[in-house]
């Protein structure tokens, strides 16, 4: 059985958000010691090529039978009826498991969803900032996994995510909701996103496990110059933007060491140049979107930025499907 909470996680992929906090908002619940935290904005991106694939995943879950019933029996449709998500996370750290959890914004039967997650065999239990649900154990590769939590905390308020974060989560909002977006810990960088934008995500590098930001890969040269210039950056700051059916992207890279940003930004000025002359031969359609991005420096950042035509979009998908198969 594909279980409730792999759908809801999925749904992470296609939600707006917004920076107000206060009553049910998600972005209220998110912790302040949070490693990561992103979002989408859906509404956005309903004219872009990617929009239809990141539903794929949720149809296909959707094609389930059991999943199938359960949606039609909670009468939930995940592309009209959820409007905001935020997701945030932490890393492993001290032998502990990682930290993560998503809270969705939308137009919910909380008990209908409720009793339907109850009679898939989840299990409820009380905490003091409310109730949620255990969902069972999985199945993967033949290991036993645990499913999850999930607690419907009213009509238009879903938290998701492991059990430890579900439950603090639900302390969160017991107490009028959490200091991050009054800048506290990642919180602090939100001003470094403009609310214009269809999706964000901030990422704290100095939590980021070390081996996976020193680790080589293959790809020659210019992809180790920037995981080696990427030593000194504190805070990555990406961002996407619909415009009609392209995206225009922006990734900074925060660092005050003014020799590192000089090594950042020549780092990734040569990987867009491989990049060109890589899809020379292969794409060359590809090549004059790629010569009009962007590296500008900053006074304590590097930006990479540029759009992404919806054609090109689509070539991409296309080619990553052929591969595929």
């Amino acid at each position: 059985m594909k279980r409730v909470f792999t759908l809801l996680a999925l749904l992470a992929l296609a939600a707006p958000f917004r920076l107000a906090a206060g009553g049910d908002d998600a972005i209220s619940l998110v912790p302040p010691d949070a490693a990561a935290v992103g979002m989408i904005r859906v509404a956005d991106l309903r004219t872009s090529p990617l929009f239809d694939r990141v539903f794929a995943e949720t149809d296909r879950i959707s094609g389930d039978a059991d999943a199938a019933r359960f949606l039609e029996e909670v009468r939930l449709d995940p592309k009209q009826d959820v409007d905001v998500v935020v997701f945030a996370g932490s890393p492993r750290s001290a032998g502990r498991g990682g930290n993560g959890f998503a809270a969705f914004e939308g137009r919910f039967e909380a008990a209908k969803l409720a009793a339907a997650t109850e009679a898939r065999g989840g299990l409820k239990k009380s905490v003091p900032g409310g109730s949620y649900y255990v969902l069972p154990a999985r199945n993967h590769g033949g290991t036993s996994r645990d499913g999850g939590a999930v607690a419907f905390l009213s009509d238009r308020l879903i938290v998701a995510g492991d059990e430890a974060a579900v439950a603090a989560a639900l302390g969160r909002r017991a107490a009028g909701g959490s200091r991050f977006v009054s800048g506290s810990g990642l919180g602090a960088a939100l001003p470094r996103v403009d609310s214009r934008v269809s999706a964000w995500a901030l990422v704290d590098m100095a939590r980021v496990p070390a081996k996976a930001r020193t680790r080589e890969r293959a790809g020659g040269d210019a992809p180790r110059a920037i995981l080696g210039a990427m030593e000194s950056v504190s805070l990555v700051v990406l961002t996407a933007t619909a415009d009609g059916d392209s995206l225009k992207l922006s990734a900074t890279g925060v660092t005050a060491d003014a020799e590192m940003r000089q090594n950042l930004e020549d780092a990734v000025r040569g990987l867009l140049a491989v990049w060109r002359m890589g899809a020379q031969e292969k794409q060359p359609d590809l090549v004059p979107v790629l010569r009009a991005f962007k590296v500008t420096q900053g006074a304590d950042s590097v930006t990479v930025s540029g759009t992404l035509p919806g054609s090109a979009i689509r070539e991409l998908q296309a080619r990553k499907e052929r591969a595929a198969h």
